[in-house]
């Protein structure tokens, strides 16, 4: 797909990539502390132990419902627009659920919850703002590299918690949310910073329709892939703290085993990119959802910590190889004047998908464990891979 669109100096690409990785960093640490905390939070204060991971299913449906709109103000009032109003939305994230866990209000938690995943939202257009003003050569690298800003995420996240945690007594985790408020004010000025190009002159009829450009060979199965990828990972990472709970873990256990799981998932990026420029964007999503499966049958061999931490950590790696290359090849199925609608159309279904993972995820660990939950991760890993072998297949015809 050619590209119209005018290349940044490579001095100002290089600025971009590390604002908008250092905002990664910033950014990421609101769903680390979201999925450490939320169910926790949600088992102490919602009316009954089914509604404990309400909370973060709310996180993902504020992701979904929210990309549209932000990829419409993107296209209006460009990138920068959506940065500001999704930062915002993250302070404001931080302060109702402190205010949530003082007045003991479930509700409050929810909807905190739903906001929290609307700035998750803007955060996730981060990797797709570093392509960018790039040429199509170094979009891969650029795109792997400010996820690769991900990794510090991983220790600023867990670290926030277990450092604010039992600083309000005895409101466990208020003071926590207000630092993530702080954070995430932090992270609108380090984006107030990123340089955008206009948006590309509208063209008759505003580029192709969307029904169009999905019937595109390959671009159905680069989405599935992506989606299923965060699917899973979000389907397990969203039931094991609560399982680690369960079986009598620590809070400090469940903080490292996320602390070292973020930190897999964001620190493949430093080298992901050329990974996918050696051997392919398919290749590396395929290889991604293969270490997700193994993940899986790490967790099925038992509830000891070393079992979480090992199949968090896998589960981390499967999900930047398997997220990443399919975001590497989405952007090679758009135009210009096209690119926000269609990243938006793609976000929209991976969190869309997202969705029905994590209500199922509670619903399936309260009512029949950790092992149902891992079982039944293991069934869109197997679609994928056969969608994915289908195609490699076509094109070999």
């Amino acid at each position: 797909m050619t590209d119209s669109t005018a290349d940044f100096p490579i001095s100002q690409q290089n600025r971009n990539i590390a604002r908008l990785a250092l905002a990664q960093a910033l950014s990421g640490a609101n769903s680390v502390v979201f999925y450490t905390t939320g169910a926790i939070v949600g088992n102490s204060i919602a009316p009954t132990a089914t509604l404990a991971t309400l909370p973060i299913s709310l996180f993902v449906s504020g992701m979904a419902a929210c990309i549209l709109p932000f990829g419409a103000l993107a296209r209006k009032y460009g990138r920068k627009a959506a940065f500001m109003v999704g930062t915002a939305s993250g302070v404001l994230t931080g302060l109702l659920a402190a205010l949530a866990v003082v007045e003991h209000s479930f509700l409050l938690f929810c909807l905190a919850a739903f906001l929290g995943g609307a700035y998750a939202a803007v955060t996730l257009s981060f990797r797709f703002a570093a392509t960018d003003g790039v040429s199509p050569a170094r979009r891969a690298r650029a795109l792997s590299l400010v996820m690769g800003g991900g990794v510090a995420a991983g220790v600023i996240g867990p670290m926030l918690v277990s450092g604010t945690m039992d600083l309000w007594p005895p409101h466990t985790f208020a003071a926590t949310f207000i630092g993530q408020a702080v954070v995430a004010a932090l992270a609108a000025t380090v984006l107030a910073g990123v340089k955008t190009p206009p948006e590309p002159a509208p063209v008759a009829g505003g580029g192709r329709p969307l029904a169009e450009i999905a019937r595109q060979p390959g671009f159905a199965r680069t989405v599935a892939c992506g989606a299923v990828a965060y699917m899973v990972m979000n389907f397990l990472m969203t039931a094991a703290p609560l399982s680690m709970h369960q079986h009598g873990l620590s809070q400090q256990h469940a903080n490292l085993g996320i602390q070292w799981h973020v930190i897999a998932m964001y620190g493949p990026g430093f080298f992901t990119g050329r990974l996918i420029s050696r051997v392919g964007a398919r290749q590396v999503g395929a290889l991604g959802l293969v270490i997700t499966a193994l993940s899986v049958l790490v967790g099925l061999t038992g509830t000891d910590v070393i079992h979480y931490w090992g199949a968090l950590i896998l589960l981390g790696l499967g999900w930047n190889f398997g997220f990443t290359g399919a975001s590497a090849r989405v952007i090679d199925f758009h135009r210009p004047e096209e690119r926000t609608r269609v990243q938006s159309f793609n976000d929209f279904v991976v969190f869309g998908v997202m969705i029905v993972g994590s209500f199922c995820s509670g619903a399936l660990l309260n009512a029949f464990g950790w092992q149902a939950v891992l079982w039944g991760s293991l069934i869109p890993l197997l679609l994928a891979l056969v969608a994915l072998w289908g195609e490699r297949s076509l094109h070999k015809e």
